[in-house]
């Protein structure tokens, strides 16, 4: 059963009764490629067997369930290598598995209730997935690229011409138009019937948002910082 109350993960806790309390767990895994079947297996020993930073699993694991990092808790991550891993399997859980699946949800809406309503909803999510695909290759493309570079030569180089102030500025707030379409099924949009389809829409909805809130603090609040001590280290 889902519970409202969150642990705050320690490295001897074992996995499976954390998945119990917070399902939403699962995409943690997912974007670091753990398998499911964590048997009695503690974060400790699960992070040794896939030989995964246990610093950065915790901290990662711990927003998941609503802790976010306490100041010093920086200085003891050091693999920006496994973050940036993380969120690029982030990324590709929503160009191919969370975005496609609603825009199957909304095309079904669009089939079954066509109205100006639905078509407004469509060109709204089409819209803005194309704003989420370029703000994900340009992560993928460019801002990872560097910061796997520094990471492992730990210095900038004179020729670089992109920094982490640099990304800090293009870095876009893609949940605030996901919330928005959120709302306007909530609020504006009157569907007869076919609620069974709404749902599975609107909770495949709060899981993105959800995990997108979750990206985003990760890079603000984990990688961009580590990214700026490197640099400031390197000058």
């Amino acid at each position: 059963m889902y519970q409202t109350h969150k642990t705050h993960i320690k490295k001897d806790v074992k996995l499976q009764g954390l998945i119990d309390e917070n399902p939403m767990l699962l995409l943690f895994l997912e974007h670091l490629k753990i398998d499911f079947v964590v048997k009695d297996k503690t974060v400790d020993e699960i992070c040794r067997d896939h030989k995964l930073d246990l610093n950065v699993v915790l901290l990662i694991a711990n927003i998941y369930n609503g802790f976010y990092p306490a100041k010093g808790e920086l200085e003891h991550v050091n693999d920006i290598s496994l973050l940036i891993t993380f969120l690029k399997n982030s990324h590709n859980y929503y160009k191919n598995d969370k975005y496609p699946e609603i825009q199957k949800y909304i095309s079904d809406l669009e089939k079954r209730h066509p109205s100006q309503d639905i078509d407004l909803i469509s060109k709204f999510f089409n819209d803005y997935f194309i704003e989420v695909l370029d703000h994900l290759d340009y992560e993928d493309d460019t801002a990872f690229p560097y910061f796997c570079r520094l990471s492992r030569d730990k210095t900038k180089s004179e020729t670089e011409n992109f920094s982490a102030n640099e990304y800090r500025d293009h870095h876009t707030d893609i949940e605030t138009k996901l919330t928005d379409l959120k709302n306007l099924l909530l609020k504006h949009i009157s569907i007869e019937n076919d609620l069974p389809l709404r749902r599975r829409l609107l909770l495949s909805l709060f899981e993105l948002e959800y995990d997108l809130n979750i990206h985003s603090r990760i890079e603000e609040e984990i990688l961009l910082p580590l990214v700026q001590r490197i640099e400031n280290q390197g000058k």
